[in-house]
């Protein structure tokens, strides 16, 4: 039994601390810590058990420190901002503590994807004896598990990848982002990047648009292609990929909404003067958009993300596609929301368990596929998001 500290109290730290809860043989004390305290108190007090919530900036390390040392933690789990991860991790190497999180870092000032800063810890870490698992979310997260576990079941090689995201659910309200819409409106705004024969290549934003039948029902949606950073380390660690690429959907609703915001500068991160004081328009119109976390009782519908991945098996080649589907309500009647912060932060507790309970231990900074999927995959399928893999005729699927 481990003690855990969870820092973040939006949308995904509330499904870790839920799920969480649900395993007290692994998760024996949790504390959720955040900077806002009646968040934290307001997820406590839906969770049937005990749990001690305590105020703390995820930017000021030696409060972090303070924390840390205070409560003795096994595990810090940031699900706070990805502008936070080095601080985070800075204060989980002061006080010799694991960590994990669901989201590299990005500098507060430019709209990038990039894990250097955070593998630039691996040689202090390994020193200090601790380790650190980046992108135990979703996307990324279950898609490097996704591919390595094709890579040990299905493939000697794997020659193309292509993680495709599709949310296929209705909130009703007419603009907003299921996830901090900070990040959101940057991580879609900046440009499309995929990897291709050693390389990589830049695209417009949404500027590449294809069609994607999604399975049980779902249908076809529009995919757009994105840059997302479990791409750089899949190719990393998987030397053999020839393309990688990442999908995602999104309705005409809310590029038509996008493209409005973006043409009238309100989605910039440069700072501009109003009424004396400097703010930047996207952390404004964030503050003018709605909660995430208040989409929640509102959105119906369902998420599927998986793996197209296409490669060579004993000399034939070979296509297969794993994915999951997760339903909008369903995940609100079990945790109180919506799907998107589901399918992170249940990843971001089996990442966690991985770490407490000796299956998954190194010393040092690692992604996820650098491990053996199998105890990982076996634990989506009991606490909540059930996988399907299809390696039948998938001739027909042209991206």
């Amino acid at each position: 039994m481990s003690r855990v500290l969870i820092i973040g109290a939006g949308g995904v730290g509330s499904v870790v601390a839920h799920k969480c809860a649900q395993v007290p043989e692994v998760f024996s004390e949790i504390c959720l810590a955040s900077r806002t305290h009646s968040k934290c108190e307001a997820i406590a007090a839906q969770i049937d058990r005990p749990i001690r919530t305590e105020q703390v900036d995820a930017d000021n390390v030696p409060r972090l420190v303070g924390l840390i040392k205070d409560f003795k933690p096994e595990l810090v789990i940031n699900v706070a901002l990805p502008y936070q991860d080095l601080h985070i991790m800075d204060a989980c190497l002061e006080t010799g503590v694991d960590y994990l999180d669901t989201a590299n870092y990005e500098p507060p000032d430019e709209a990038k994807f990039c894990y250097k800063w955070q593998w630039d810890y691996q040689q202090r870490y390994r020193e200090k004896g601790i380790m650190a698992l980046l992108g135990s979310g979703f996307d990324p997260g279950v898609t490097n598990v996704f591919t390595a576990w094709a890579k040990k079941k299905h493939f000697d090689e794997i020659h193309t990848l292509d993680i495709i995201d599709c949310n296929a659910g209705e909130h009703g309200r007419p603009f907003a982002t299921n996830f901090n819409p900070e990040i959101n409106i940057r991580e879609v705004t900046q440009r499309g990047k995929f990897y291709e024969d050693g390389q990589w290549r830049e695209t417009d934003p949404l500027s590449v648009c294809r069609t994607f039948d999604f399975p049980e029902g779902i249908g076809p949606c529009n995919i757009y292609l994105l840059y997302h950073e479990e791409l750089e380390s899949l190719v990393k660690h998987m030397p053999g990929i020839k393309r990688g690429r990442f999908w995602m959907t999104f309705s005409d609703n809310y590029l038509n909404h996008l493209n409005v915001l973006q043409g009238i500068g309100m989605t910039s991160i440069e700072p501009i003067d109003y009424q004396g004081q400097q703010i930047i328009p996207l952390q404004f119109l964030k503050a003018v958009l709605p909660d995430p976390g208040s989409l929640g009782p509102l959105t119906k519908g369902r998420t599927c993300i998986g793996c197209l991945i296409q490669g060579v098996k004993d000399g034939k080649e070979k296509r297969c596609y794993i994915y999951n589907i997760c339903d909008h309500e369903q995940c609100y009647r079990e945790v109180k929301s919506q799907a998107v912060s589901y399918t992170t932060g249940v990843p971001a507790m089996i990442g966690a368990m991985m770490m407490l309970t000796g299956k998954w231990r190194g010393k040092g900074v690692f992604n996820m596929e650098e491990f053996d999927p199998e105890p990982f995959m076996e634990k989506l399928n009991i606490h909540g998001l059930p996988w399907v893999e299809y390696d039948g005729d998938l001739s027909g699927i042209e991206l």
